[in-house]
């Protein structure tokens, strides 16, 4: 059986904007917002052709720096993105975020490099950074997750304990979810990249059990972490009182 992966022309990548015209037009005819999807739509095709571009320049380096500085732009974005539903303490609690990404998502992107897959050296591109993209995405949304709902607890009366605990709790739901739903609702994208690549899925399958228990650790510890220096902080000084933007 022949598993090698066909080649998509950019003809044949416009058939699946077929479907996406009839969604267009059915926002536009109940004046929802269809430009906003349409600009969605291109500013996806921007940043994915552009990033193609500059990934084709990342997997050439070879020198470790230039892979720390893409590992420390992801880590600064997806700490800033984070705080989106906090907007008006982001200042005051990105250092927090920080920390908690950096803590949680570095200590399991080490150990799934260094541990799990044995790279050599360390900074192949084509291993870290993709790895790293998982693991800061899904612990940003964590995180972000997170951040909202110990907000929205304090300001309901919780104390800093409780609001922690329940926090956490409402963050790691997309990733518990996604652990239930594996195999059984859905086959990942990194396992289905794989399978049509021309790779076993019994060895696909290896890979992504890496996956899903690395996006579950890393997800909960900076989770863990960034509450913990959170509550702490407001239990010298509350959240409410701390200044704006």
């Amino acid at each position: 059986m022949d598993y090698s992966l066909p080649v998509i022309s950019w003809l044949d990548i416009g058939i699946v904007f077929l479907p996406m015209v009839i969604v267009f037009a059915v926002m536009f005819r109940w004046s929802l917002q269809a430009w906003t999807a349409v600009y969605s739509t291109a500013r996806m095709l921007i940043q994915l052709i552009l990033i193609g571009y500059f990934l084709v320049y990342i997997f050439g380096a070879r020198e470790a720096w230039v892979i720390c500085l893409v590992l420390a732009v992801m880590l600064t974005v997806a700490s800033w993105i984070s705080l989106n539903p906090v907007q008006g303490k982001r200042r005051y609690l990105y250092p927090y975020v920080l920390i908690s990404l950096a803590s949680g998502g570095g200590l399991v992107l080490f150990l799934v490099v260094w541990g799990v897959l044995h790279i050599e050296p360390w900074y192949t591109p084509q291993y870290t950074v993709p790895l790293a993209g998982m693991i800061f995405a899904n612990s940003m949304n964590t995180v972000s997750l997170a951040a909202e709902r110990y907000e929205s607890e304090v300001i309901n009366g919780r104390n800093c304990d409780a609001a922690k605990k329940v926090a956490f709790q409402t963050g790691m739901i997309p990733v518990v979810n996604s652990m239930f739903a594996v195999g059984l609702v859905a086959l990942p994208g990194m396992m289905t990249g794989q399978i049509l690549s021309g790779v076993s899925p019994l060895i696909a399958v290896r890979y992504q059990i890496v996956v899903m228990c690395m996006l579950f650790a890393a997800s909960g510890i900076c989770a863990a972490v960034y509450l913990e220096l959170v509550s702490r902080s407001e239990a010298v000084v509350p959240l409410a009182t701390k200044p704006l933007e």
